[in-house]
Protein backbone atom coordinates (compact mmCIF):
# COMPACT_ATOMS: atom_id res chain seq x y z
CA UNK A 1 0.00 0.00 0.00
CA UNK A 2 1.16 3.14 -0.47
CA UNK A 3 3.43 5.29 2.41
CA UNK A 4 3.44 8.75 1.39
CA UNK A 5 1.40 10.94 -0.48
CA UNK A 6 3.65 10.76 -3.88
CA UNK A 7 3.08 7.51 -3.84
CA UNK A 8 -1.10 7.60 -3.07
CA UNK A 9 -0.87 10.29 -6.13
CA UNK A 10 0.99 7.34 -7.87
CA UNK A 11 -0.85 4.57 -6.89
CA UNK A 12 -4.73 6.42 -7.71
CA UNK A 13 -3.38 7.59 -10.98
CA UNK A 14 -3.37 4.13 -12.05
CA UNK A 15 -6.10 2.97 -10.16
CA UNK A 16 -8.52 5.61 -11.30
CA UNK A 17 -6.62 5.77 -15.02
CA UNK A 18 -7.52 1.95 -15.53
CA UNK A 19 -10.91 1.77 -13.26
CA UNK A 20 -12.40 4.76 -15.39
CA UNK A 21 -11.55 3.64 -18.93
CA UNK A 22 -12.88 0.47 -18.56
CA UNK A 23 -15.85 1.10 -16.82
CA UNK A 24 -16.50 4.52 -19.28
CA UNK A 25 -16.52 1.52 -22.47
CA UNK A 26 -18.90 -0.52 -20.16
CA UNK A 27 -21.50 2.10 -19.64
CA UNK A 28 -21.04 3.02 -23.34
CA UNK A 29 -21.57 -0.03 -24.42
CA UNK A 30 -24.53 -0.79 -22.33
CA UNK A 31 -25.89 2.43 -23.52
CA UNK A 32 -25.44 2.87 -26.73
CA UNK A 33 -23.48 -0.63 -28.17
CA UNK A 34 -20.66 -0.87 -30.08
CA UNK A 35 -21.09 1.56 -32.72
CA UNK A 36 -18.70 3.08 -35.15
CA UNK A 37 -18.38 5.80 -32.95
CA UNK A 38 -18.02 3.70 -29.47
CA UNK A 39 -13.87 4.14 -29.33
CA UNK A 40 -14.29 8.06 -29.88
CA UNK A 41 -17.09 8.28 -27.31
CA UNK A 42 -15.38 6.66 -24.74
CA UNK A 43 -11.79 8.47 -25.22
CA UNK A 44 -14.28 11.72 -25.03
CA UNK A 45 -15.47 11.62 -22.00
CA UNK A 46 -12.44 9.99 -20.04
CA UNK A 47 -10.72 13.19 -19.44
CA UNK A 48 -13.14 14.84 -17.44
CA UNK A 49 -14.52 11.49 -15.73
CA UNK A 50 -10.90 10.99 -14.98
CA UNK A 51 -10.73 14.04 -13.03
CA UNK A 52 -13.57 13.48 -10.89
CA UNK A 53 -12.61 10.44 -9.95
CA UNK A 54 -9.51 11.68 -9.02
CA UNK A 55 -11.00 14.31 -6.89
CA UNK A 56 -13.23 11.65 -5.22
CA UNK A 57 -10.95 9.33 -4.92
CA UNK A 58 -8.30 11.08 -2.54
CA UNK A 59 -10.85 13.56 -1.13
CA UNK A 60 -13.79 11.73 0.19
CA UNK A 61 -14.02 7.92 -0.55
CA UNK A 62 -10.40 6.92 0.18
CA UNK A 63 -10.44 8.70 3.35
CA UNK A 64 -13.78 7.53 4.05
CA UNK A 65 -13.26 3.87 2.97
CA UNK A 66 -10.43 3.66 5.50
CA UNK A 67 -12.23 5.50 8.16
CA UNK A 68 -14.83 2.90 8.16
CA UNK A 69 -12.92 0.13 8.00
CA UNK A 70 -10.62 0.88 10.72
CA UNK A 71 -13.25 2.05 13.13
CA UNK A 72 -16.04 -0.53 12.40
CA UNK A 73 -14.85 -3.61 11.07
CA UNK A 74 -10.73 -3.66 11.67
CA UNK A 75 -10.37 -5.73 15.25
CA UNK A 76 -7.03 -5.44 16.93
CA UNK A 77 -7.30 -8.87 18.46
CA UNK A 78 -7.79 -10.46 15.60
CA UNK A 79 -4.99 -11.52 13.09
CA UNK A 80 -6.11 -9.76 9.84
CA UNK A 81 -3.23 -10.33 7.17
CA UNK A 82 -2.62 -7.03 4.70
CA UNK A 83 -4.25 -8.99 1.97
CA UNK A 84 -7.85 -9.63 3.79
CA UNK A 85 -7.17 -5.05 4.90
CA UNK A 86 -6.98 -4.70 1.54
CA UNK A 87 -9.90 -6.79 -0.02
CA UNK A 88 -11.88 -4.71 2.51
CA UNK A 89 -10.86 -1.14 1.98
CA UNK A 90 -10.88 -1.83 -1.52
CA UNK A 91 -14.65 -3.46 -1.02
CA UNK A 92 -15.68 -0.15 0.69
CA UNK A 93 -13.46 1.92 -2.12
CA UNK A 94 -15.29 0.29 -4.99
CA UNK A 95 -19.20 0.54 -2.89
CA UNK A 96 -18.06 4.39 -2.58
CA UNK A 97 -16.69 4.99 -6.12
CA UNK A 98 -19.49 3.23 -7.84
CA UNK A 99 -22.32 5.16 -5.70
CA UNK A 100 -21.25 8.49 -6.63
CA UNK A 101 -19.65 7.83 -10.50
CA UNK A 102 -22.78 6.54 -11.27
CA UNK A 103 -24.56 9.92 -10.79
CA UNK A 104 -21.89 11.54 -12.03
CA UNK A 105 -22.27 9.84 -14.97
CA UNK A 106 -26.02 10.30 -15.03
CA UNK A 107 -25.93 14.04 -14.64
CA UNK A 108 -22.99 14.31 -17.64
CA UNK A 109 -25.05 11.80 -20.19
CA UNK A 110 -28.87 13.63 -18.99
CA UNK A 111 -29.34 9.81 -18.15
CA UNK A 112 -31.90 9.90 -16.24
CA UNK A 113 -34.84 7.77 -17.84
CA UNK A 114 -38.47 7.98 -17.17
CA UNK A 115 -37.99 7.38 -13.35
CA UNK A 116 -34.62 8.64 -11.82
CA UNK A 117 -34.16 6.70 -8.81
CA UNK A 118 -34.83 3.56 -10.65
CA UNK A 119 -32.73 4.76 -13.40
CA UNK A 120 -29.58 5.12 -11.02
CA UNK A 121 -30.60 1.82 -9.31
CA UNK A 122 -30.35 0.08 -11.98
CA UNK A 123 -27.21 1.87 -13.23
CA UNK A 124 -25.14 1.32 -9.88
CA UNK A 125 -26.45 -2.42 -9.52
CA UNK A 126 -24.47 -3.29 -13.40
CA UNK A 127 -21.43 -0.73 -12.31
CA UNK A 128 -21.59 -2.66 -8.78
CA UNK A 129 -21.35 -6.18 -10.77
CA UNK A 130 -18.97 -5.06 -13.03
CA UNK A 131 -16.19 -2.53 -11.27
CA UNK A 132 -16.34 -5.33 -7.77
CA UNK A 133 -14.87 -8.00 -9.77
CA UNK A 134 -12.51 -5.44 -12.54
CA UNK A 135 -10.93 -3.69 -9.03
CA UNK A 136 -10.28 -7.17 -6.89
CA UNK A 137 -9.40 -9.53 -10.17
CA UNK A 138 -7.50 -7.29 -12.74
CA UNK A 139 -6.80 -3.30 -11.98
CA UNK A 140 -6.07 -3.60 -8.20
CA UNK A 141 -3.32 -6.60 -8.79
CA UNK A 142 -1.75 -4.27 -11.89
CA UNK A 143 -1.93 -1.25 -9.56
CA UNK A 144 -0.49 -2.86 -6.58
CA UNK A 145 2.73 -4.45 -9.11
CA UNK A 146 2.94 -0.97 -10.43
CA UNK A 147 3.30 0.25 -7.17
CA UNK A 148 5.16 -1.93 -5.50
CA UNK A 149 7.88 -0.98 -8.81
CA UNK A 150 7.70 2.25 -8.49
CA UNK A 151 8.50 1.55 -4.74
CA UNK A 152 11.65 -0.48 -5.16
CA UNK A 153 12.90 2.22 -7.36
CA UNK A 154 12.80 4.76 -4.90
CA UNK A 155 9.77 6.18 -5.78
CA UNK A 156 10.81 6.99 -9.28
CA UNK A 157 14.23 8.43 -8.35
CA UNK A 158 16.94 6.53 -9.48
CA UNK A 159 20.38 7.40 -8.01
CA UNK A 160 23.01 8.55 -10.55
Amino acid sequence: MPKNFKEEIFFSLIMAGLMVFVMAGYNVALSDGFSAGYVLEVLKGYPLALVIALILDLGVVGPTAKKIFFNHIFKPKMEQTPAIIGIWISVLMVAGMVTLMSAFGMIVTANFGGNIVLTYLHTWIFNLFMALPLQLLIVGPIARAALSAFQSRGNGVEAE
